[in-house]
């Protein structure tokens, strides 16, 4: 077993998955949450590093039980937890006249209350390794877009419960920070329901949405949130983190 701990949620794939790989690799042990028991093994048999491992947890995050089930085991298993990463969440279509009740509680479930719940069991034992939590928030939790707009609120929540609980988790040594990507290459949206085609479609539009002319990679997402998350982050507290190709400094069109 490793030294240090992390719990990764959204392991399955994008961004969780990328970001779990990279902490494995750096040396930790990973406790890799998601819903795709097919994709989490293949996750942990990935992994090039002889230094950390993967060890893969099924859990729906719209279950309280299952929530709480990932910290009991990991605590039971390993014996600490040393790094939060939440990273879990959907995305859906709707504006403020065709968003239905049922999508907006569910997107609030996942993005936000399943974020709160698992930061909050974990914090005792955040405090005793002096550990961290890194969530995954969006551009358009600083920005505003049409037709997504509970995701937008879902993930401007979760700016500020990042920026709060920085403030109140400080004086006992306890960071939280959050990164938000642009469009990053993952299944996100085509979870949605978005065709190959319409999606091929969103990349290339993108490229001029994004004024470094590019979309992301999981890959650059996670290795920002292994920086936030290493001791040469210790200063940083409160921050949430544009990674955006400059997306969240453009006009919208």
């Amino acid at each position: 077993m490793s030294e240090k701990v992390a719990v990764v949620t959204g392991a399955s794939s994008g961004i969780g998955r990328a970001t779990a790989k990279i902490f494995a690799e750096k040396g930790y042990t990973v406790v890799a949450v998601g819903r795709n028991e097919k994709e989490l093994s293949a996750l942990s048999t990935g992994i090039k590093s002889k230094k950390g491992s993967i060890k893969i947890h099924l859990a729906d995050m719209t279950e309280q039980s299952q929530i709480e089930r990932i910290v009991t085991e990991t605590i039971h298993n390993f014996g600490r937890i040393d790094v939060l990463v939440n990273s879990a969440g959907i995305i859906m279509n709707g504006n403020i006249e065709s968003t239905k009740l049922d999508d907006w509680d569910k997107m609030m479930q996942i993005n936000l209350r399943s974020v709160f719940v698992l930061l909050q069991k974990c914090v005792p034992h955040l405090i005793e390794t002096k550990g961290n939590i890194v969530n995954v928030s969006s551009v358009a939790g600083t920005r505003s877009f049409p037709n997504v707009l509970a995701y937008c609120v879902s993930k401007a929540a979760i700016d500020q419960l990042t920026r709060c609980s920085a403030l109140e988790l400080a004086a006992q040594g306890v960071r939280v920070n959050a990164v938000n990507p642009g469009v990053v290459v993952t299944n996100l949206h085509k979870r949605n329901g978005m065709e190959d085609e319409a999606y091929d479609a969103f990349l290339k539009h993108s490229k001029e949405t994004h004024p470094i002319g590019r979309v992301g990679t999981s890959d650059e997402v996670g290795e920002l949130i292994y920086y936030l998350a290493s001791d040469k982050a210790g200063w940083i507290t409160g921050a949430t983190y544009e990674i955006d190709g400059g997306r969240g400094q453009t006009c919208a069109r």
